[in-house]
């Protein structure tokens, strides 16, 4: 009898669905990335999702964010995206956390998730996030700089200490070999940023995400479109769903 998972059932087996759906994820950044890593996971059959992101939805998040429609402006993007999965699946299991994830959080990881999702644009963030997930020793996986970029097709899968080109991924590399961390799966780009055409001051908030030439983190927002943060963000959940499926199988 065909149910929505009939087409993907094909491929992993009924097996493949029942470890997916028992398993869960939870997403740190529900934006460009975030969004799309949320329903390529939710499609693919993830069921239990813990949502963290701080934002609302605002028109510039129209041009790249999933979850951003008329109908959803003003709305809290963790209550956007919760909605949209529950029409994809009503039995998904989504916990959401409306808030700014920095090192003085609250503890929001346990030993009941199986796989965390750093989509996040802020730095000091990114790195409280991989140093908590390595102290639960949890599977992480991270994406780098998405903004300033206009060729989906330069993305890799690698680890941060072979990564190049990307400013955000330069940085992070020197933060975590300084805390200590030996290893990080990572989804970035090897296309070199394009310089933004004009920087809209009013719209920056929180951490920068942009650089210049001399790899000096800016305050500016950087550039966005539609295909290339949503392709990195399908990657990282094919990434996840790989990694969970050949775990158990293993």
């Amino acid at each position: 009898m065909s149910n929505q998972f009939s087409r993907t059932e094909l491929l992993i087996g009924k097996n493949g669905i029942e470890i997916l759906k028992n398993k869960k994820v939870a997403i740190f950044g529900i934006g460009g990335v975030g969004s799309f890593v949320l329903e390529g996971l939710a499609r693919a059959g993830i069921e239990k999702f813990i949502l963290v992101d701080n934002d609302k939805v605002s028109i510039t998040n129209l041009n790249r964010q999933l979850i951003a429609t008329h109908k959803t402006l003003g709305k809290p993007k963790v209550e956007a995206a919760k909605e949209r999965i529950l029409d994809i699946n009503p039995n998904a299991q989504v916990e959401i956390h409306e808030e700014f994830f920095m090192p003085g959080s609250k503890e929001i990881l346990n030993s009941s998730i199986n796989y965390i999702v750093d989509a996040i644009d802020t730095i000091t963030a990114k790195i409280e996030l991989v140093l908590r997930a390595n102290k639960l020793n949890i599977p992480i996986i991270s994406c780098m700089g998405t903004g300033n970029k206009l060729d989906p097709t330069k993305f890799e899968v690698t680890d941060i200490y072979k990564t190049s080109m990307c400013p955000l991924a330069k940085v992070m590399r020197k933060e975590l070999k300084a805390k200590g961390i030996k290893a990080l799966k990572v989804v970035y780009s090897k296309e070199k940023p394009i310089k933004p055409y004009e920087v809209l001051e009013n719209d920056y908030k929180l951490e920068p995400t942009d650089v210049k030439d001399d790899d000096i983190i800016k305050k500016q927002v950087p550039g966005s479109i539609s295909f290339v943060p949503s392709v990195a963000g399908l990657i990282v959940a094919g990434e996840v769903i790989k990694d969970i499926i050949k775990e158990e199988k293993f």
